[in-house]
């Protein structure tokens, strides 16, 4: 297994980056948090884990250990692949994910696309002894503010829409999200970001 890969970032993409590594280009997929911290001709170290399918071999990295050792915890739960598990990453850090599944929130787990009602409910009964506790209390002001924006922008990205199309969305469902007033709905953001989207194209 491919434990980390460490040298010059060569290129950037919506949802995958390049590391040259002693002469040779590693495309790793990482979630958009872990690009955001990455800088084309800077060196970084990306912890990784690579997924073995019979038509493909795909590295995917983190920006620690613990967010790496969440990512093949949660394929551990049956119907979650590595593309749903990085979604969950893009959507949530991995201590939130701890805390949605000890709390059994399932609205957190809903935010994230590609997860419905009974999928969350079946994933908190599964998950609920293998991710662990969370190591401390929520971050002071997340998710208001500013959270919604970044868990709406991640989601877009995940989805595979650039970052202009994921800006000019969540600029656009701005005004539902103020009105709603509290924590806003990702579920239902996404839902209208995405018909905005649609509309544009």
């Amino acid at each position: 297994m491919i434990a980390f890969v460490s040298g010059t970032v060569a290129a950037l993409a919506p949802d995958a980056a390049v590391v040259e590594v002693g002469g040779v280009g590693m495309a790793v997929q990482c979630t958009p948090n872990t690009l955001s911290e990455l800088r084309v001709g800077r060196p970084a170290r990306l912890h990784t884990s690579l997924v073995v399918r019979e038509d493909s071999l795909t590295l995917y990295g983190f920006a620690d250990e613990d967010e790496r050792q969440v990512f093949e915890l949660l394929q551990t739960a049956s119907g979650v692949g590595p593309r749903l598990a990085q979604a969950m990453l893009a959507v949530h850090r991995p201590d939130a994910l701890r805390r949605a599944v000890a709390t059994g929130d399932e609205k957190a787990l809903t935010a994230v696309p590609g997860i419905g009602k009974k999928g969350a409910q079946k994933l908190l009964l599964e998950l609920k002894d293998r991710l662990g506790e969370p190591a401390g209390p929520p971050a002071v002001g997340a998710p208001a503010g500013g959270g919604w924006r970044d868990q709406l922008h991640a989601a877009l990205i995940g989805l595979g829409y650039a970052t202009r199309e994921a800006d000019e969305a969540v600029a656009a469902v701005a005004p539902q999200a103020e009105a709603a007033g509290g924590t806003p709905q990702i579920g239902a953001l996404l839902k209208a970001a995405l018909q905005t989207l649609n509309r544009a194209r």
